[in-house]
């Protein structure tokens, strides 16, 4: 980064069309592709303006278009879909029947998309990623698969839990190179942050070339607004190198996530149960779930964020736990040491009292139930 600022300077200078544009931007895209063994990808300036300005400029160029939602899909996604104008339909999270019933009411030759996720940050369930895409060739979709809370974090090379799902054919298949049959290879059009696993900032997308193009020749989100400084295009491609080769770091953060999800377990602290990263502390109340978060922070020195509506459901209100490979045994202990003081002085629920109550979001529920919702 030191290296680009000397020869680039601290700002792009203006947009990519017009003198915005370095061999550091081209190569950061260069390294995306081949990262998700896509012909192209293309840089914004955040995730957020990428899946925006992707799914409002592709779905109101497709006549007749209709686009298909996860009940818990990111707002940037949303927003994305309500710039579109085009026709939507909400299918129940993860619910592959629901989805079904949904494209069948539309012919094949019916332009269409399926917008969903990887790993869902509030609850960190885990896309159908395999079931989604075969629905999607059967009724004629194209899939739009967002990897912001995985990539970097799933997948031998960092590519995200689509990558993950074929892990020995993607160790042992050359960077860039398509794996016909793959998961990876048949979603569409994969979106993915550089904020945070990549530890940078900015978003992009990766598909085919002439997809890539497009939204390059016609989104506003990225043709009207000020490129990536170089020093950040540059700090991107170091991390993508880094964490595309290191199995370190996701080693850990899986570790540490098991070990700490095991240990609020013992002390009955209610996680909502899922298979990713993220661990959920269930609260249930707005006002206690901010009393919680305040506690462990002025009392603990532990930040903690509380997450309430519209974010989630009233009544879901949550604590959002993200273990980090950083982390280490005595802060593991000193969390959950502090999360069960904080639980017994503000008196919150636990996990057995949640099951009184029939559960909640997962917790005290049926496990299969739990694991898609």
């Amino acid at each position: 980064m030191k290296t680009a600022l000397d020869t680039y300077g601290a700002g792009a200078g203006g947009t990519r069309n017009i003198a915005g544009n370095s061999a550091l931007h081209l190569r950061l895209e260069g390294e995306l592709a081949a990262l998700h063994r896509k012909e192209a990808a293309l840089v914004f300036s955040s995730c957020f303006v990428a899946n925006d300005a992707t799914l409002s400029t592709l779905c109101s160029s497709l006549p007749g278009c209709v686009i298909f939602s996860d009940k818990m899909n990111h707002a940037s996604m949303i927003q994305g879909i309500r710039h579109s104008g085009a026709r939507k339909h909400v299918f129940d999270h993860n619910d592959l029947g629901h989805l079904e019933q949904l494209l069948a009411q539309y012919p094949r030759s019916t332009p269409k998309l399926v917008a969903f996720e990887s790993v869902y940050s509030m609850s960190g369930t885990v896309g159908r990623i395999p079931e989604i895409c075969a629905l999607a060739r059967k009724y004629g979709a194209i899939t739009f698969l967002d990897e912001v809370h995985a990539v970097g974090m799933y997948g031998p090379h960092g590519a995200g839990v689509a990558e993950h799902y074929d892990y020995a054919a993607s160790l042992h298949t050359p960077a860039g190179q398509r794996i016909p049959g793959s998961v990876l290879d048949q979603v569409d059009i994969i979106t993915g942050t550089l904020g945070k696993a990549f530890g940078i900032v900015g978003g992009y997308i990766a598909a085919s070339s002439s997809l890539v193009d497009m939204i390059r020749s016609y989104a506003p989100g990225f043709i009207f607004t000020t490129s990536l400084p170089p020093p950040i295009a540059a700090g991107a491609v170091a991390s993508i190198e880094y964490l595309s080769a290191s199995q370190r770091e996701r080693y850990l953060q899986q570790t540490h996530t098991r070990q700490l999800k095991g240990d609020l377990a013992n002390a009955g602290i209610p996680v909502v149960p899922n298979p990713s990263h993220i661990v959920p502390v269930l609260v249930g109340d707005a006002e206690s779930a901010k009393a919680a978060s305040d506690m462990l922070l002025a009392k603990h020195n532990i930040y903690v964020q509380s997450i309430n509506y519209p974010t989630v459901p009233v009544g879901e209100e949550r604590l959002r736990i993200t273990p980090s490979p950083g982390h280490d045994n005595y802060m593991r202990a000193r969390l959950v040491s502090a999360l069960d003081s904080v639980w017994n002085t503000l008196g919150l629920k636990r996990t057995v009292d949640w099951e009184r109550l029939g559960g909640r979001c997962g917790v005290g529920e049926d496990r299969a139930f739990s694991e898609l919702h």
